[in-house]
């Protein structure tokens, strides 16, 4: 995936699934300049004559005079593009643009979602005013909305709300209730150890199964509580307080006895995060695959009921399911009944009211905003009522509001464009597996056919998601959140013994990122991406091809990178590559992860090479392909000089520019514990610094910031 921070509750996470961003979602609603499009597409047809190549080429306009694409005034020109080439494009823009109050970090993909937050903003108000009849879209998106803004009544509420999911942990009285309490974590959305979903089995493409693996931490990472630094020490005497009075705001216990409660929840996380798998671990495609039967399941760790587990979540009948982390599952049943009841229903309380604040009162959502946001995130001040209402919406009905928003913003022509430029992608990609010099004359054959099957999702979904699930009311904003919660479980159980839904859409229209998914083997492009700094409609086909063809590249990456190459083309995990690939893969991976190990963004803090290989790989081969394909489409005849820079210049000039981004210390320390993706600024400096492409369009030379020993660049794609 192209991100790191930029997506949000939408993205329905699952192995094999690869996004681009930084972490933003939604979409602004500029429409594209179909006829601007059309000229950069015009200009890519390719010069060989595969099916592929063939397909994509499209009538050339040679009267529309495009412009430079990149705002002079965000530039650093005191700063050599040589020695740093992040700051000489974005040093401007950082230094005229201070992170907002109520972010917590700020930059291209936060833009693009300020404007797609205040578009949506609109639908909302309008449909809230709107007298819809009941059952219909503009009805239960205008009602939610209604609800989240009803400050007043939800002031009076307090905890109220929660009444009757605090008597069900109330009962608990055993271990065995506690194990039920757990099988119904994902109907009823309650914190659990360990958490089940459906989703498409990466061994049998064709087909879902029940996938269980980690959970149960209320701090971002295991590192937060294993770590013996001073600083998270720190974290974790704050988490502490946090509880208590999370405790006491709800009348639960005071003083000392909220203390000592929270401690005790504290104590119950540090046990379950003792096994939790590294985010290192988990990237492992073939480690966390493992599928065993029922019967083999409560071999593996039979200190755990798992067949009364199982008949409790729904899944009695289910004849096999793939658990990620093995020696996690085992870990969890030797300590979980050392732990006593009323330990665990402390655990469960507080996690209710976590799960619950951003939706209680005043007092509930000021508290968690406290930790989560300024404490973890270093954000000073929180979002407006009317943002986190367009959050709230857009994470229960996301497909609903991508359909209207579709609707009034997009215009569907551009599907078709933005559809063969991606086969102008994927025509250089097949020419680009025909001279990879690491790959062997078999895995290349296997390779192609991947690339032939790979599938390619545009804008938006063809078939739209039925809420018709979903009970929405304007007066009751927790019991819509329930509501839509158990909506989504009866989708996904509903999943069992069907086939596979390959029309399925993990992000909405109106995100700004994109994804590969090894499972589908398809690259998704949803509409919020088409728009600067992506694509330029204004802008030369070169600024574009470093940009939004970069994009495109990266997600086409991901289908060959350490991870998702483990998969064919029908999605299913198999090792389709020869010993000698592997080995000379793995020699220019290592390279990648040591370069990425040495960045110190913070001090004291490196980025997590192994971490974010995937995320790099894609990153570098994304642009060498859209290189290539960009030189491609000139067809023999020179890039034009715009405003003193060459076409070469301008392609580099786009990716640089897509990943002008400032955090706030907290921000970018969680990121390099958390995230799969470098920061913006690393992924440009340490792309473009293995690109000898780079090196001849801006000069580099040794002794510059931006240059690498030729024996020390990667060179994959």
């Amino acid at each position: 995936m192209f991100s790191s921070k930029d997506f949000k509750g939408h993205v329905a996470r699952k192995p094999g699934f690869f996004a681009f961003s930084v972490s933003s979602t939604t979409f602004s609603g500029r429409a594209l300049a179909l006829a601007a499009l059309a000229v950069l597409l015009s200009h890519c047809s390719p010069s060989q004559d595969t099916p592929a190549q063939q397909s994509a080429q499209v009538p050339v306009n040679e009267t529309t005079e495009l412009g430079l694409g990149v705002d002079l005034d965000n530039m650093d020109r005191s700063v050599r593009p040589q020695d740093d080439f992040f700051e000489y494009v974005n040093g401007g823009w950082v230094e005229q643009n201070p992170i907002p109050a109520d972010r917590s970090r700020w930059g291209s993909f936060d833009e693009l979602r300020e404007a797609a937050e205040a578009d949506v903003l609109a639908i909302l108000q309008e449909a809230a005013a709107d007298d819809a009849e009941t059952g219909t879209l503009t009805q239960k998106i205008g009602d939610m909305y209604t609800a989240f803004m009803a400050a007043d009544a939800i002031e009076a509420q307090g905890v109220a709300p929660l009444a009757d999911d605090l008597a069900q942990i109330d009962a608990l009285a055993s271990h065995e209730q506690l194990l039920a309490y757990w099988a119904g974590a994902a109907e009823h959305s309650r914190m659990a150890p360990f958490r089940y979903s459906i989703s498409q089995d990466q061994g049998q493409s064709d087909q879902y199964i029940t996938t269980m693996g980690q959970s149960g931490l209320g701090l971002p990472d295991r590192d937060y509580y294993v770590s013996d630094s001073e600083r998270y020490e720190t974290i974790r005497e704050q988490y502490v307080a946090h509880i208590s009075r999370m405790f006491e705001l709800a009348g639960m216990l005071s003083g000392d006895e909220a203390l000592a409660a929270a401690n005790r929840v504290y104590e119950v996380e540090r046990r379950i995060a003792l096994g939790h798998w590294t985010r290192v671990q988990n990237r492992d495609r073939t480690a966390t695959y493992n599928r065993v039967t029922p019967e083999e399941l409560a071999t593996l760790a039979p200190d755990l009921n798992w067949a009364s587990y199982l008949d409790d979540a729904g899944l009695s009948g289910i004849d096999a399911l793939v658990v990620r982390q093995p020696p996690y599952l085992q870990h969890v049943a030797s300590f979980y009944r050392d732990i006593d009841v009323a330990d665990w229903q402390d655990y469960q309380r507080y996690h209710l009211l976590r799960m619950s604040a951003p939706y209680l009162s005043s007092a509930f959502v000021d508290e968690h905003f406290d930790f989560f946001g300024r404490t973890l995130s270093g954000q000073p001040e929180m979002r407006s009522r009317e943002m986190r209402a367009v959050n709230a919406v857009d994470s229960v009905l996301g497909f609903a509001v991508g359909q209207l928003y579709v609707e009034r913003h997009f215009q569907a022509e551009a599907r078709e464009r933005m559809d063969a430029l991606v086969r102008n992608l994927l025509a250089a990609f097949e020419v680009a597996i025909d001279n990879l010099a690491w790959m062997t004359p078999e895995t290349k054959v296997e390779a192609q056919a991947k690339l032939a099957r790979l599938n390619t999702k545009i804008a938006y979904p063809d078939q739209w998601r039925d809420y018709d699930c979903l009970q929405i009311s304007a007066d009751d904003l927790i019991g819509n959140m329930t509501r839509a919660n158990r909506c989504e479980y009866q989708r996904m159980m509903a999943r069992l013994d069907q086939p596979v839904d390959r029309e399925e859409w993990f992000m909405t229209p109106q995100t700004v990122n994109a994804y590969y998914s090894s499972t589908m083997n398809e690259i998704v492009f949803p509409a919020a991406i088409l728009q600067p700094p992506f694509f330029d409609v204004e802008a030369d086909d070169a600024i574009n091809y470093g940009a939004i063809g970069a994009v495109i590249g990266h997600e086409i990456t991901h289908a060959f990178d350490d991870q998702g190459r483990r998969s064919d083309g029908e999605g299913n995990l198999r090792d389709w590559w020869a010993d000698l690939d592997e080995q000379q893969f793995r020699e220019r991976a290592d390279l990648m992860v040591a370069q990425f190990d040495a960045y110190e963004p913070i001090e004291g803090m490196n980025i997590q090479g192994a971490l974010a290989l995937g995320e790099n790989i894609a990153d570098l081969g994304g642009l060498n392909v859209s290189y290539q394909a960009w030189q491609r489409s000139l067809q023999g005849e020179p890039s034009p000089v715009i405003e003193g820079f060459t076409g070469a210049q301008r392609f580099f000039m786009g990716w640089g520019q897509i990943w002008r981004i400032a955090f706030r210390d907290e921000a970018l320390r969680q990121q390099l514990i958390t995230g799969p993706h470098a920061p913006g600024q690393y992924r440009v400096r340490g792309a473009l610094s293995n690109m000898p492409e780079f090196y001849e369009a801006f000069d580099v030379t040794e002794g510059d910031g931006m240059y690498r020993e030729p024996e020390e660049r990667v060179k994959i794609w």
